[in-house]
């Protein structure tokens, strides 16, 4: 049975950082991919990024280039999000989802999976 736990959430000041982590157990940790999404109040779900468990590949959404970093210790199931220069507009849920298909280095943001934890959240004040 997949299990996803994720943590590291808070309330950080603006232009601070946050890494959160993303333990998610139950599979192979066998060339799939674990993912980052985020969902604000009221609004749908949308990729942030996402790693693939084989060689470490990464993807990331256009928003985020330069501002977020994902990696993983596959040792610990882990994957995390070191998330810097943080704004108000990223106080959202962040979730975690795993296993799905590494579509390359461009893809694989879509939130159509099947697997997710319960979600952190992360409050920047204005």
């Amino acid at each position: 049975e997949v299990h996803i736990v994720e943590s590291g959430g808070g309330l950080v000041q603006a232009g601070g950082s946050l890494r959160l982590s993303c333990v998610a157990s139950g599979f192979v940790y066998d060339d799939h991919a674990v993912g980052w999404f985020r969902q604000a109040p009221g609004k749908e779900r949308e990729g942030i990024s996402c790693i693939r468990d084989r060689d470490g590949s990464t993807a990331y959404a256009d928003s985020v280039k330069g501002r977020f970093t994902i990696s993983s210790d596959i040792s610990k199931n882990t994957v995390y999000l070191q998330m810097n220069y943080l704004k108000p507009e990223y106080t959202v849920v962040y979730f975690c989802s795993a296993p799905f298909m590494w579509f390359g280095s461009g893809g694989g943001l879509e939130p159509n999976y099947d697997y997710w934890g319960q979600g952190t959240q992360v409050t920047v004040p204005s």
